[in-house]
């Protein structure tokens, strides 16, 4: 179903089985879209006009169903990560694991940077590990720091900045800036895999 923004924007049900990159490049190649964001279960198109109610009712339905996949090659990142976040034993309680086996379990995995939000250049990457799935703090902390490598739900991620959150912290990337003038480190279809250096 779709649904009005204001009077210049619309939002409709992510379409499945296609990769939010792909998503992205369709919907600007839309008339008069200034930009799209891509939610876990809603995609929000922004127009650079005023749209009419049911103007794009019919085309949307027909566009998504004809959404490519997206064949361009991946853009791979390492980031190298120390383990040494203040949950990582909790975690491994947690999960009944050791604190080892929760590094290893992280780092043998290459994730996707599936969705952006909660803040400019926050990434939530698909992946993680079944086993590490958990939900998130009960109580946020006001501050996490930048570069904190964290996991809650079925996601791992950066913080960007500092900034309050509630996920669990096991690390922290090193040699990296995940924000800076330029923008975000990471972007939406990116590869990412965590080395672990001493």
């Amino acid at each position: 179903m779709t649904t009005l923004l204001g009077d210049r924007a619309i939002r409709f049900p992510r379409p499945e089985g296609v990769s939010a990159r792909a998503i992205v490049h369709a919907v600007k190649a839309w008339p008069g879209v200034v930009d799209v964001v891509v939610a876990r279960e809603d995609v929000g198109a922004y127009f650079e006009r005023t749209i009419e109610p049911d103007e794009f009712a019919e085309s949307i339905t027909a566009l998504v169903d004809r959404l490519p996949d997206d064949d361009e090659p991946a853009r791979i990142v390492g980031l190298n990560a120390v383990y040494d976040g203040v949950d990582l034993a909790w975690v491994a309680t947690a999960t009944q694991l050791t604190v080892e086996q929760v590094i290893r379990r992280h780092t043998s995995t290459t994730y996707t940077v599936e969705v952006m939000g909660f803040a400019p250049g926050f990434a939530y990457m698909t992946g993680l590990d079944p086993q590490l799935v958990m939900a998130r703090r009960s109580t946020p902390r006001t501050r996490v720091p930048a570069g904190a490598i964290a996991i809650a739900g079925g996601h791992t991620t950066v913080y960007p900045f500092e900034s309050p959150g509630g996920w669990h912290l096991i690390g922290r990337v090193v040699d990296a800036r995940m924000f800076s003038a330029a923008g975000a480190l990471l972007h939406l279809g990116d590869r990412v895999r965590f080395v672990e250096v001493s």
